[in-house]
């Protein structure tokens, strides 16, 4: 259900990264997460790097949602860019998996598109 890579630089550059490759593929960045950053704002000690994008394709999102508007529980889609020993590391859950929850098995034809780009988008953004 979970898809990871590791990543070539820091964290900042890797989110960098994964905002141009989402424009090249027609997706927009509606958020940035920084939850070590949210964390200690609460007083929580929280040690490793970590952002969580929101992106998502406004088409694609239209024509899952018109179908169900209940999956916009698993909307927008998410990729986190975090540190785990030493390395940067990239993931996110398939849309696939995430859409089949939902028992709507006439979306998965979308939902594959949208694994395939966010796929591109991580390799991209990983390099």
């Amino acid at each position: 259900m979970l898809c990871e890579k590791e990543a070539k630089g820091s964290v900042d550059e890797v989110v960098a990264k994964i905002e141009k490759a989402a424009a090249q593929h027609q997706f927009g960045v509606l958020g940035v997460h920084d939850l070590k950053q949210k964390m200690q704002a609460k007083g929580v000690d929280f040690g490793p790097e970590c952002r969580v994008l929101e992106v998502c394709n406004p088409v694609k999102a239209k024509s899952v949602l018109e179908a169900d508007l209940s999956i916009a529980n698993a909307l927008p889609c998410r990729i986190a860019v975090y540190e785990r020993d030493g390395k940067v590391v990239v993931s996110t859950l398939k849309p696939t998996e995430l859409l089949a929850l939902f028992g709507r098995p006439e979306l998965e034809p979308v939902a594959k598109e949208v694994e395939q780009s966010i796929n591109e988008i991580i390799d991209e953004a990983c390099r």
